[in-house]
């Protein structure tokens, strides 16, 4: 087994210039809003991170046009580079000739935003996502063990971990 070197991994040099994002879900017990599922939106540079909560995959591309409206206004700064898995919310769905392109892809394209794919069953391609996602959930379990709360808060949890890390100090801003 090789472990990866993540000294010459390289990272963004300015604000939306590459995003990672992954859904996680849906779980078993929705949320007190009744939501199964998230979607985190990443900046590999500051590595601050948006949360939606929402109900069904299809969801994505209505929510990721919520999320460019707000950083793009904000920032003044347009977004680049989208980083996903070849997940069919993403990217679209498989036909007899292959996997087609989606509403998302063709969304992006048409802003100019340029879309970065993993290989199918690589998880650790999206890396930053992923980890991201899992240490997430592994708060809102914490979270939840440790002050005895009905399971149907894990997505008020879940917030307040969000909360916690986007506040935490990054090496790169200097914080």
């Amino acid at each position: 087994m090789t472990l990866a070197n993540k000294k010459d991994a390289t990272r963004s040099s300015n604000l939306l210039e590459l995003i990672h994002t992954d859904i996680s879900g849906p779980y078993q017990i929705a949320g007190i809003t009744g939501h199964t599922s998230f979607i985190t939106f990443i900046d590999d540079y500051s590595r601050y991170m948006y949360l939606y909560l929402i109900k069904e995959k299809s969801e994505s591309l209505t929510t990721f046009k919520d999320y460019k409206a707000e950083v793009e206004k904000q920032l003044d700064r347009q977004i680049k580079v989208v980083r996903s898995d070849r997940g069919g919310e993403y990217y679209g769905r498989h036909t007899d000739v292959g996997q087609a392109p989606g509403p998302f892809y063709e969304f992006c394209k048409g802003q100019g935003i340029v879309n970065q794919y993993t290989m199918p069953g690589t998880p650790q391609q999206n890396g930053v996502a992923e980890r991201r996602n899992r240490t997430l959930m592994n708060m809102v379990r914490s979270m939840l063990a440790n002050t005895n709360l009905p399971l149907f808060l894990w997505t008020e949890a879940l917030k307040a971990a969000v909360h916690i890390l986007n506040r935490e100090g990054n090496r790169v801003l200097n914080i």
